[in-house]
């Protein structure tokens, strides 16, 4: 019945069908093949699935990012990350690093990052000695973090899937989160020395002071958010509505950068966009009801049992097979189909549930920067006129950067839960 319900899926979308398209008319055709299942159960299940008070964060997170990036945001926060890092070895890559951080605690969306930052940071590399390629790579890397750091639209989507701690799940994103930055700030430092580009320059305390009160109201969007969660003034569907409040307040009276008819285009597009996210979310429960009556958790578990009982090798297992299917399906199918399947056997077989749903959301992360259906590597290509092929070939220092980190965390799972049994959150 999963083969069957797989078979037809991957033939649909190599037909051109969208993805949740595929994916509810193969699931309701393995159902009725191999069950005598009314119709009407299965409607019901669909509905049941997009009728969720965890989903509802999805929608206003991305009307976060809408109010953010029309609101005149981008310009102040990439100032201030200028400030704060602008002066070290190879700063403007490094400020390239640090906008992506800030903007991401605000955004959650990577292809949010790329539209609101990417032409700001590319140019602003190539000014100052970058070649463009090298900027273009490490802006297509960067924009990675904002999928990673709270708050994640993607975290929100897996925690509701796993029926995992939404708060739990978003404040594990944010070490890892940083610890890829370091990464990257890392190598872009030996770049920047090895090529002698953007040479160090002297702190600028004026200068740090002015860009930090323009850029701090958009900064305290993450701060709110966090705080609420973690001292459990609201939940993450009520830090959402926060959000959207407050970037209203800051996008339209303050700085007055957007109209009513601004307005009314961004909810648009935030309706197209949570519109197809949660058809995904109702037919992956249609896919997810026919993987456990075929009991395919249960055959995997004891697959990956026979193989090996030591978590960090199951870990490497699920790390690897992950990176192959974010290179073909988005993210958020991905999810709704992988995470039924795997977290179950792999929980029962001692990984941390917490742990593998941050990893499975890292990795698939991947699958926004790499061909052929990356949808931040076309973004990137798009904002900078650059072909494909090219911004592939001048991304592949940082994207490898960005995989070894991600190795790290995989092995490493206190990197993830640490901080987090450290503050006692978990």
């Amino acid at each position: 019945m999963s083969l069957t319900l797989l078979a037809i899926f991957l033939l649909l979308c190599a037909l051109g069908c969208p993805i949740a398209i595929a994916l509810g008319l193969s699931s309701v055709a393995s159902i009725l093949m191999f069950t005598s299942t009314p119709v009407n159960v299965l409607s019901e299940s669909m509905f049941s699935a997009m009728n969720s008070f965890l989903l509802v964060a999805v929608p206003l997170f991305l009307l976060v990012g809408q109010l953010m990036d029309k609101g005149g945001v981008a310009d102040r926060i990439f100032d201030f990350a200028h400030a704060m890092v602008g002066w070290l070895p190879g700063g403007m890559g490094h400020v390239n690093v640090a906008s992506s951080v800030v903007f991401g605690g605000i955004s959650g969306s990577s292809v949010a990052d790329i539209a609101s930052l990417g032409a700001i940071e590319i140019n602003a590399m190539v000014r100052h000695g970058y070649d463009k390629g090298y900027a273009v790579g490490m802006t297509l890397a960067t924009s990675t973090l904002s999928s990673i750091i709270p708050p994640s639209i993607l975290m929100v989507i897996a925690g509701s899937i796993a029926n995992q701690s939404i708060g739990l799940l978003l404040i594990a994103g944010l070490v890892p989160g940083l610890f890829i930055a370091a990464f990257l700030m890392i190598y872009n430092h030996f770049y920047s020395v090895r090529r002698g580009v953007c040479k160090p320059t002297p702190f600028d305390v004026k200068h740090f002071v002015k860009a930090g009160v323009r850029a701090i109201l958009p900064m305290m969007t993450p701060v709110i958010l966090m705080v609420g969660i973690l001292d459990g003034f609201f939940t993450p569907t009520e830090a959402a509505a926060i959000a959207v409040t407050y970037t209203f307040i800051i996008a339209s009276l303050v700085y007055k950068n957007i109209t009513w008819k601004d307005i009314i285009e961004m909810l648009k597009e935030t309706g197209r966009t949570s519109g197809s996210i949660l058809l995904i979310a109702a037919t992956g429960k249609l896919a997810a009801w026919v993987f456990a009556y075929d009991g395919l958790p249960v055959m995997i578990g004891a697959w990956l049992g026979a193989i090996t009982r030591d978590p960090t090798i199951i870990m490497v297992l699920i790390f690897l097979f992950l990176v192959v299917v974010g290179m073909f399906m988005d993210a958020i199918a991905a999810m709704f189909i992988l995470i039924p399947i795997l977290v179950p056997p792999a929980v029962s077989l001692g990984v941390d549930p917490i742990h593998l749903l941050t990893i499975i959301v890292i990795t698939l992360t991947l699958g926004l920067v790499t061909p052929p259906v990356g949808v931040c590597l076309f973004a990137v290509a798009k904002v900078t006129d650059m072909s494909i092929e090219d911004v592939i070939k001048n991304s592949t220092g940082p994207v490898s950067v960005l995989i070894v980190s991600i190795v790290a965390l995989v092995l490493f799972p206190v990197l993830v839960i640490g901080p987090l049994k450290l503050f006692g959150m978990y």
